[in-house]
């Protein structure tokens, strides 16, 4: 068997007298899109921080994060929040380009790797405006661009969507799915809709009510590319009510 791309031994976190994840393995192949769902509360975003290295201070984290068997650094992840946290000031392209300034990269050489990235997300021609003159699936890809110009190991999506209106939104799962076909990204995704979760996703784990445990693991048996005919087929709705039913069943 290959060596995961990301491994997950034992990872709990906890907030003073606070469990906040208990005791989370997991583990990701190169290339694979893995959904995490699970109540409010029960600790993905704080997953995510971990695995990041981005667990505030008074957090207590145990346990190993691994990238190609090796102990994960922050530098290993390209972590988008739910916000796009676009600056109102700086132009589309000086904003997919700061990551790599703050990581030392010169300004025009930022620039020049990011620009060739424009047209296929859908931002071409937008590289000078403001993002106040953007849409919000639009703010999305920028956002998505800034994250993956930084040309991270693995990318670590937090409900990316969740701000956009449904018809936005379902374009850009679509547009997600055709992008990462094409780059062969390594993926985490948190989200809160069980069908954004299938569609997207190889496997989706369901965490548990806080202390956050994995209760289940849901393999998605879809092929690729896949567009939105998916969602009549039969074994994406065995899929969507297996979550839906763990989501729904009490805690044991």
């Amino acid at each position: 068997m290959s060596r995961p791309k990301v491994g997950v031994d034992g990872l709990s976190v906890a907030f003073g007298d606070l469990p906040v994840l208990d005791d989370v393995s997991l583990s990701v192949a190169a290339g694979e899109f893995v959904s995490v769902v699970g109540p409010s509360g029960s600790g993905k975003s704080t997953l995510f921080s971990a695995l990041a290295g981005l667990a505030s201070e008074d957090a207590r984290v145990d346990g190993r994060v691994l990238v190609d068997g090796e102990p994960a650094t922050g530098g290993a992840f390209g972590y988008m929040p739910q916000k796009d946290l676009l600056f109102p000031w700086r132009t589309v392209l000086d904003n997919t380009t700061l990551a790599l300034e703050i990581a030392g990269v010169g300004r025009r050489a930022a620039r020049e790797r990011a620009r060739p990235l424009f047209a296929r997300f859908g931002l071409d021609g937008f590289e000078d405006v403001r993002p106040g003159e953007l849409s919000g699936g639009m703010r999305q890809r920028a956002a998505l661009l800034r994250t993956v110009v930084a040309d991270r190991s693995v990318l670590l999506l937090d409900e990316p969507f969740g701000a956009l209106d449904a018809l936005t939104r379902t374009g850009m799962q679509e547009w997600l799915e055709s992008v990462r076909a094409d780059y062969g990204w390594t993926v985490l995704l948190i989200t809160h809709d069980v069908r954004e979760a299938v569609f997207l996703s190889d496997r989706v784990l369901v965490l548990s009510p806080r202390p956050g445990r994995i209760r289940r693991e849901v393999s998605i048996p879809l092929p690729r590319p896949r567009t939105a005919d998916v969602l009549t087929d039969p074994r994406f709705a065995a899929a969507e009510a297996e979550l839906l039913e763990t989501l729904r069943a009490p805690a044991g």
